[in-house]
């Protein structure tokens, strides 16, 4: 079922890893970098109710479902930014939809990127 335009009233930005470099210690050696892309319409929800939040279920913590039309500016690689914080997309949950013109993915708070 496509999605309406009040459905998709929230707005993410997607994170692209920049081409990997060489160095002396290898491959990505001095570090992963990611440069801002595009602008997205999504609907954002919790994956998981807000009693188990209050549990404190370690797997819930800032665990969102991202629900957008198909587009082929966002894939399982990317990150995405979202109120401020960074994310990254869990690639088991990464679902393309063409039929149904759909993506909807999982996605999980970055709490230490270093």
């Amino acid at each position: 079922m496509p999605f309406s335009s009040g459905f998709l009233k929230y707005m993410i930005q997607v994170l692209n890893r920049k081409a990997a470099q060489s160095s002396k210690f290898g491959l990505d050696g001095d570090g992963v970098e990611w440069e801002e892309g595009d602008c997205l319409h999504c609907n954002v929800t919790y994956s998981k109710g807000v009693s188990a939040m209050n549990a404190g279920a370690m797997d819930a913590y800032k665990v969102y479902i991202v629900r957008m039309r198909w587009t082929n500016k966002i894939n399982m690689r990317c990150r995405v930014k979202y109120a401020g914080q960074v994310y990254q997309i869990l690639p088991e949950t990464f679902h393309e939809d063409r039929q149904e013109n759909t993506i909807q993915f999982n996605m999980q708070l970055i709490i230490n990127d270093k």
